[in-house]
């Protein structure tokens, strides 16, 4: 099945990026069985493909461009343009501190405002903030330029914050609420 790679580095392969891969499409997806089924796709592929890796350092982008490729193949066939959320946010862990849960915010509503981005702004804004990626890495992996990038990840930063503000207004009496965006 995958002969360009022995079963030890495509193991170490999938050790070292499993986590990634799997929160990236959970926070595509909204779904936990669809992101275990598109990170095994994305596996799938990469075995297929394996002979397209040129550098193993970039590996990481390369499994997130697959992952990508797949989760919009998916839209396509489906024929639809929203991702409807899953009911299996609660196999999620509980955000740290750090995260949403601190601005008061509970994981269903962040993941309905990503949700509700158009798939332009959510990627980028996904990778940036939730992978780490940087502006090159995201645009790179996109294939748009580093500008679109950033200009998207502002817009996709102003949609998300109208979103949470809209859904903090119908759950608190609180007049103002900021977010770290």
């Amino acid at each position: 099945m995958c002969e360009a790679l022995s079963a030890p580095n495509m193991i170490e392969l999938v050790r070292q990026h499993h986590s990634l891969l799997y929160r990236y499409a959970y926070r595509l997806s909204g779904s936990a069985a669809d992101a275990e089924d598109l990170t095994q796709e994305t596996y799938l592929q990469a075995c297929r493909k394996i002979d397209q890796l040129r550098d193993p350092s970039s590996a990481k982008g390369w499994l997130c461009t697959i992952l990508r490729n797949r989760y919009l193949k998916r839209l396509r066939d489906e024929d639809h343009g929203e991702v409807p959320l899953g009911s299996a946010l609660e196999s999620i862990p509980e955000p740290k501190s750090t995260d949403a849960a601190t601005f008061g915010i509970d994981s269903d509503q962040l993941q309905a405002a990503l949700n509700a981005l158009p798939e332009s702004f959510r990627s980028p804004l996904i990778l940036f903030y939730f992978e780490e990626f940087s502006y090159q890495e995201i645009a790179d992996q996109m294939q748009v330029p580093v500008g679109t990038v950033m200009s998207r990840l502002s817009r996709a930063k102003a949609h998300l914050r109208q979103e949470l503000l809209q859904a903090a207004q119908c759950g608190s009496s609180r007049d103002s609420v900021t977010f770290p965006i």
